[in-house]
């Protein structure tokens, strides 16, 4: 039998994912669909715009069409963590002066368990979209789906409280999810120890990353697998701020394995330091902005699935793979030979800075060397 320190541990990544809105619309319980932004009043306005964009599909699709063929890849890791950038309420009170509301009805969080998601974290600026009451209903759907979350509970303690996922004979991975006011978070939305919200870090200084590394660590066991989950910047851009690099060095010296960065619309550079992952930006893994125009020169039609395998113990060894795939239809479908391509050349440019090679594979996946 090969000792549990031996056993690589592997965790499938995605960024951000938006389920609410158009993507509901589609689903079989779709919710009202009633906006309150400038341009658009109507959610279904996002699926017409997806179909003139790719053409017309019928519907409703069921629960695992959105998921396409990102579906099988997902299955084959141990755990499968998600940034779920979406309220799942019937909650009908949009928080105030707010320019983009997410919601899912609680009726489709079949289109969650279709994708066997293991841990969502919800330290993002659209869990609260819907107010108090749509994050009560959001943990609440949650846990009876048995989905784990982290992030974002009814108050301080259970916001920045690590989901514990138990892989049975390989130990558990702890996810930690955390944002910041870069990614647009309201700080109303801080949890507190009297308040509902999200887990809001104010500071990215390195003594900020020193303790909520040591937090995690003081109760992880041996073997276990740590994920720090970090919703912040800009949507669009590849530039890294130097106080966002020097945060995650912090904690993978400190002993976290992987940093899951999301916020950006985006992917953007990957490092391996010390044995560990970080994801400086995970980009955007699901969503309903088909057919929307602007920012084509980042390929926001495109997204990846990030496989990180990990072997724990004294000699700690990361391995990370990503799947291209691209977004039609409002579904997840391989990339095209030429996306792979482009994708691959995106990110091994970013990545080169921090010693970081991006190779593609015969198969279109991409392969991150050192």
């Amino acid at each position: 039998m090969i000792p549990i320190a031996e056993q690589p541990v592997t965790l499938a990544l995605c960024g951000d994912v938006m389920t609410g809105r158009g993507i509901d619309q589609i689903l079989p319980h779709p919710g009202h669909p009633a906006l309150y932004e400038s341009y658009v009043r109507d959610a279904r306005d996002y699926v017409q715009l997806a179909m003139d964009e790719s053409g017309t599909f019928a519907l409703p699709v069921d629960y695992e069409y959105v998921w396409g063929d990102a579906r099988g890849p997902l299955q084959e890791a141990d755990v499968r963590i998600a940034n779920l950038e979406t309220s799942v309420t019937t909650a009908d009170e949009p928080w105030p002066a707010k320019g983009i509301h997410y919601r899912m009805h609680p009726g489709n969080i079949g289109c969650l368990t279709a994708a066997h998601l293991s841990c969502c974290g919800l330290a993002n600026n659209h869990v609260l979209d819907w107010g108090h009451a749509g994050l009560a209903e959001t943990l609440q759907t949650l846990d009876l789906a048995n989905i784990a979350v982290a992030g974002a509970g009814r108050d301080l303690a259970a916001a920045a409280a690590p989901a514990t996922l138990a892989i049975p004979g390989k130990g558990r991975v702890l996810v930690v999810a955390v944002g910041f006011p870069s990614s647009g978070i309201p700080p109303a939305w801080a949890a507190t120890p009297y308040r509902p919200g999200v887990n809001l870090l104010a500071s990215l200084a390195p003594e900020t990353a020193r303790d909520l590394a040591h937090d995690l660590l003081r109760v992880s066991r041996p073997n276990d697998v740590t994920v720090v989950s970090i919703h912040w910047g800009e949507n669009w851009g590849y530039k890294i701020p130097s106080d966002q690099i020097e945060f995650a060095h912090t904690l993978i010296d400190e002993g976290v394995d992987v940093v899951h960065g999301h916020s950006s619309h985006h992917a953007k550079a990957i490092e391996l330091r010390r044995g560990g992952v970080i994801l400086y930006g995970c980009g955007d893994f699901l969503n309903d902005y088909e057919g929307i125009g602007g920012n084509e020169e980042f390929r926001p039609d495109l997204a990846l699935l990030y496989k990180v395998s990990i072997v724990t113990g004294p000699r700690r060894q990361a391995d990370v793979s990503l799947l291209p795939l691209r977004l039609r239809q409002m579904r997840l479908n391989h990339a095209r030979d030429s996306d792979a391509r482009w994708l691959c050349t995106r990110l091994h440019e970013q990545s080169a800075a921090f010693g970081t090679t991006v190779q593609l594979g015969d198969d279109n996946s991409l392969r991150v060397r050192t």
